[in-house]
């Protein structure tokens, strides 16, 4: 199915397959592509590239389709590296974190940084960190074999 061109996001590089690979949804996926693009908020003059999961309902293009400045795709791959960094080690807590520090790390970024941390304003976050661990150990394979990928490619451009 070929991403539209003609709506506010200008795509410049896309993935009109990715229905096909979209984790434990593919080939049932109504995310139908990926593209990086001019951004749908650009202002005369201000040209932003963003990223955009298209959505496709089956006889329309959803408004649930997403666009994400091309910083915050990169802000929740470190977000997603981070999690499953502390998820290695968090088996050593009763509840998979440290009550006491629920702040994982903070991660410098542009002279300020990230802070990653267990959202303990949750009231079920016991049980959903649980389900959350359990889901994470059920998508290991399909998030390695992304993350594995993501590795070599950064190490191809020499980061």
């Amino acid at each position: 199915m070929n991403i539209p061109t003609s709506l506010k996001h200008k795509p410049v590089i896309v993935s009109e397959n990715y229905e096909n690979v979209d984790g434990r949804y593919a080939y049932q996926s109504d995310a139908k592509g990926l593209s990086l693009g001019l951004a749908q908020w650009n202002d005369r003059g201000k040209v932003d590239i963003s990223a955009k999961v298209w959505r496709y309902t089956g006889e329309k293009w959803s408004r649930q389709s997403e666009e994400l400045p091309l910083h915050r795709v990169l802000d929740l791959a470190i977000l997603v590296c981070r999690t499953k960094l502390h998820f290695r080690e968090a088996y050593r807590y009763d509840n998979f974190y440290d009550p006491e520090k629920p702040v994982i790390d903070r991660i410098g970024l542009q002279g300020d940084a990230m802070t990653v941390a267990v959202c303990t304003d949750n009231e079920k976050i016991n049980e959903d960190i649980k389900l959350f661990n359990q889901a994470l150990c059920n998508d290991d394979e399909l998030l390695g074999e992304r993350l594995r990928t993501l590795s070599a490619i950064l190490k191809e451009m020499g980061y």
